[in-house]
C-alpha cells in the first residue's frame, strides 16, 4: 500500500508588524522663558507634549527652580547673541525658535538696538542656516519714523527676519491681560481708583486678549511644519476698546461688587507726554514714551489670526480678575 506523503506547507511570512515608534517631540528653544509672555508660551508648550529647552537670563534662584523635569533650563546672555555663529550650537536638534525676549527700557549692558535688533537678525541668519523655524514675537503699530528707539529697534528687527531667508512668523500682540504682567497689573490698579487720568490724544484703539489666548496661539505655530503660509500673526481679542472705556470695563472687573463708573479727566497732550518721558526717566511705571504714541494711534489686528489659530472666539479680557503685583499694592 503506497504512503501518501504530504508536500510541506510553504512557509507563510509573518504578519507581525515591528512596533511603530513613538513620533518624536518637537523641540523647542524659548526665549525669554520667565517672562510675561514666555512664561505663558511655556505653559501651552508644555501641555501639548513639546519637549521644551527653556531659556533665560539668571541662574535658578532655588534648587526648585532647577529641576530640568519637564523642561530643562538654560542661562543665557541673549544680549551678547549678537552673531550667527554665536547661535550654532545652541540650535542643533531644535526644531523651533520661539523668541519672547524684549526690553520696556534700557539698561547698563541691555541696548533696545542689541536686543530688539541686533540679536534676533544674528538669530534669523543662523536659524535660516540651520534650517530652524522661527516664532518672534514683536508689537502692533510699529511704523517708520516713530520717534520712541523702543519702537524703532522692534522694527528693525521685524526687518532683519523678514531679510533673512528663514522660515519664520512674526507675532504681534495687541494689549495683553492676565496674571503676572507688569503693564496688566498696573492698569487694573488705575481702573480700580475712582479717577482715571486719560491722556486726551490716546484716541487709538484696542483689541485686548488674554494672555492664556497668547499662549496657545504659540503653541499652534510651533507645530506647523512649516510657516511659510503664515509670515506673520496679528493677534488680539473680539472687542475693540478705547484706552478709556478699557479701564472702565476693567474697574468693572475688578470690583467684587457691581462699581460706579470712574470720574475721567483728560489729560491735555504736552502733560502726558512729559509723563510719559519722567516714567522713562523714573521707571516707576511701565507707561513709555514708546506706549504715548502707540496710544495715539489705532493698536488692533487686521485681519485678526487668533480666532483661526485656536478655533475658537478668544476669551474676553472681562472673564476673571487678575491679582495686582506686590509693588503696584497701596496697602
Amino acid at each position: 500500500m503506497q504512503t501518501l506523503v504530504t508536500p510541506p506547507r510553504e512557509r507563510q511570512p509573518s504578519m507581525v508588524h515591528p512596533p511603530t515608534p513613538a513620533p518624536r517631540r518637537v523641540r523647542v528653544l524659548l526665549l525669554g522663558a520667565k517672562g510675561f509672555i514666555g512664561g505663558q508660551v511655556l505653559q501651552a508648550l508644555l501641555a501639548r507634549g513639546f519637549e521644551v529647552i527653556a531659556v533665560r537670563r539668571r541662574a535658578p534662584e532655588g534648587a526648585a527652580d532647577a529641576q530640568p523635569d519637564p523642561h530643562s533650563w538654560v542661562q543665557l546672555q541673549l544680549q551678547t547673541q549678537l552673531h550667527p555663529d554665536a547661535w550654532r550650537m545652541h540650535l542643533h536638534g531644535i526644531d523651533v525658535v520661539i523668541n519672547c525676549v524684549g526690553i520696556l527700557r534700557q539698561r547698563v549692558g541691555e541696548s533696545y538696538e542689541d536686543v530688539h535688533h541686533r540679536m534676533p537678525k544674528a538669530l534669523a541668519q543662523a536659524c535660516a542656516a540651520a534650517g530652524v523655524r522661527l516664532i518672534h514675537t514683536s508689537a502692533l503699530g510699529l511704523h517708520e519714523g516713530a520717534k520712541s528707539r523702543f519702537l524703532s529697534s522692534k522694527l528693525r528687527g521685524e526687518q532683519a527676519i523678514q531679510a533673512s531667508g528663514a522660515d519664520h512668523c512674526i507675532v504681534r500682540p495687541s494689549l495683553i491681560d492676565g496674571i503676572g504682567g507688569f503693564g496688566a497689573s498696573w492698569l487694573r490698579m488705575l481702573a480700580s481708583w475712582p479717577v482715571h487720568f486719560v491722556p486726551r490724544g490716546a484716541t487709538g484703539r484696542i483689541a485686548a486678549l488674554q494672555a492664556g489666548d497668547l499662549g496657545e496661539a504659540f503653541a499652534v505655530l510651533a507645530h506647523m511644519p512649516t510657516l511659510a503660509h503664515q509670515r506673520e500673526a496679528n493677534l488680539g481679542g473680539e472687542r475693540l476698546f478705547a484706552y478709556r472705556h478699557y479701564l472702565q470695563v476693567l474697574r468693572g472687573v475688578e470690583h467684587a461688587q457691581p462699581a460706579p463708573k470712574a470720574l475721567q479727566v483728560l489729560l491735555p497732550d504736552w502733560v502726558s507726554r512729559a509723563g510719559a518721558h519722567l516714567c522713562d526717566l523714573f521707571r516707576f511705571s511701565p507707561f513709555s514714551y514708546g506706549h504715548w504714541i502707540l496710544l495715539q494711534r489705532d493698536n488692533m489686528p487686521v485681519p485678526n489670526a487668533l480666532p483661526k489659530l485656536l478655533g475658537r472666539a478668544p476669551a474676553p479680557v472681562t472673564y476673571t480678575r487678575v491679582a495686582l503685583r506686590d509693588d503696584f499694592r497701596l496697602s
